[in-house]
């Protein structure tokens, strides 16, 4: 029998355990939690809320700010032209304009049923790889489709014939809370008709992505690497079910291997990087980075059409696009002291929704911009790759991303997706037409999470919405 001085201590370190288990709980708000983006933080929730320069930028990086939105925002158009800075644009392409994508700098979303483009969804393309295509995986991630590359084009110049047209056909499915609430979640099945360069190969796996909001993505950049990799558990040795591994892609300017955190799939290593396989890729805009159009053999009209100069986009059009996409600021939560969204954000913690979604990071101190140093940020992403299931694999690796993983992707900004972009669908192809419906698409290293949201009621699915729409 244990002497009663004894049974005390085991009673008080049982429940210092068991507490060291509990999620905390939230009574008020976080000091500085409003503030998103640090000093950075915008302070407008309008319609042009993600549209903004970054709130500590001076009154002259703002002008340069205002050149790279020009850029972004103005279309390009078909060489040869008098718009010399803004030629080149094709012949095959998905959009003439980044904005045409990244509507308000916010979320794309899935084409309607009478839509003449996919517009702000692409569809991506590769075949199996073996291993004796190490080497083009390494550099390229993916092996492209023999004839039509690694991104279908949905739009083409006068005189060539566009790849494809993409459509999307849904089916249902019906999910219901403990309390009887019911929820139908939509699966999407890509249509690919109308193909302009003889048929895909018959291994083709296929990818659709909506474009993502464009807001704070140079204070990610401003990560140090180690902040991410410290969250990354592979092997799940802690044995929470979590174990999200970071993507190793191919740096083009560096040329060597680095760690991954742009794009649905962390397939791109910096901003600088990411503009230009946009331009190659949606534009068809070749920039020093990537010198040739992804015109394969099959595609002679491609191949022999104009070009609008060598390179079509500037090293200083490109900068200018750099600094804008880097400088687009993250507005301010709303309601962050607010007892529904408090509510909410403890629910968030009990079910373990921050395992993925780390709430905040400090930037480096060497940043690439002065603006983006030393700032403490809430992204609520990882950027890490986790296994969402069976439900979301589009069955497409990437680098190291296997056809089950995604990138975390960031939750700030993501109650104002509506009043900026007139829409609130989610996930990587848009099949979310709401919050819940994006939460209940989890599954895999999220399925314990998404199983513990199942059992809200009412009262608990509003707060929840309150603290996720406060970000």
């Amino acid at each position: 029998m244990y002497a009663p001085h004894r049974v005390a201590l085991l009673l008080a370190l049982s429940l210092a355990l068991v507490a060291c288990d509990k999620p905390p709980q939230f009574t008020q708000a976080e000091p500085g939690e409003a503030l998103s983006a640090g000093r950075a933080t915008v302070r407008k929730a309008d319609q042009n809320a993600f549209s903004l320069p970054s709130a500590n930028l001076s009154p002259s990086r703002r002008l340069d700010f205002s050149v790279g939105n020009s850029f972004f925002r103005n279309p390009w158009v078909t060489a040869p032209a008098t718009t010399t800075a803004r030629d080149g644009l094709g012949p095959l392409f998905n959009t003439n304009g980044c904005q045409n994508c990244h509507i308000k700098d916010g979320r794309g979303h899935p084409p309607g049923p009478n839509a003449q483009s996919a517009a702000s969804m692409l569809v991506r393309l590769s075949i199996p790889a073996g291993s004796e295509h190490a080497a083009i995986i390494q550099r390229l991630g993916v092996l492209a489709e023999p004839t039509y590359g690694s991104q279908l084009q949905d739009m083409a110049n006068p005189g060539s014939a566009a790849e494809g047209k993409v459509r999307v056909r849904y089916s249902r499915q019906r999910l219901s809370f403990a309390d009887g609430h019911p929820i139908e979640l939509r699966q999407p099945s890509l249509l690919i008709s109308q193909l302009g360069y003889g048929a895909l190969h018959p291994g083709t796996l296929f990818s659709a992505r909506i474009a993502p909001p464009m807001i704070g993505l140079g204070l990610l950049e401003a990560i140090p690497e180690a902040a991410i990799l410290a969250n990354a558990d592979p092997e799940d040795r802690n044995g929470d079910g979590i174990s999200g591994r970071a993507n190793q892609v191919w740096d083009r300017a560096q040329q060597r291997t680095v760690l991954g955190r742009f794009g649905w799939k962390a397939g791109q290593p910096t901003l600088n990087q990411q503009n230009a396989e946009a331009f190659a890729n949606d534009m068809s805009l070749t920039s020093t980075l990537i010198a040739h159009d992804s015109c394969s053999e099959a595609q002679t009209d491609c191949r022999n059409a104009p070009n609008g100069g060598e390179p079509e986009v500037s090293d200083t059009i490109l900068a200018s696009v750099l600094f804008y996409t880097r400088n687009l600021g993250v507005p301010a939560r709303r309601g962050a002291d607010t007892a529904p969204v408090l509510a909410g954000k403890n629910l968030f913690y009990q079910a373990g929704c921050q395992s993925c979604h780390t709430a905040h990071f400090t930037t480096a101190a060497d940043a690439a911009e002065p603006e983006l140093a030393n700032q403490t940020i809430r992204p609520y992403s990882d950027l890490l790759l986790h296994d969402m299931g069976a439900g979301l694999a589009d069955h497409r690796p990437e680098f190291l991303a296997s056809g089950r993983e995604w990138r975390t992707p960031p939750l700030w900004g993501i109650g104002l997706t509506e009043t900026v972009n007139g829409h609130t669908q989610f996930l990587h192809d848009g099949r979310a037409r709401n919050l819940l419906e994006a939460i209940l698409w989890h599954g895999g290293e999220a399925e314990a999470a998404k199983q513990h949201v199942l059992t809200f009621n009412a009262g608990e699915r509003s707060a929840l919405l309150a603290f996720l729409n406060s970000l």
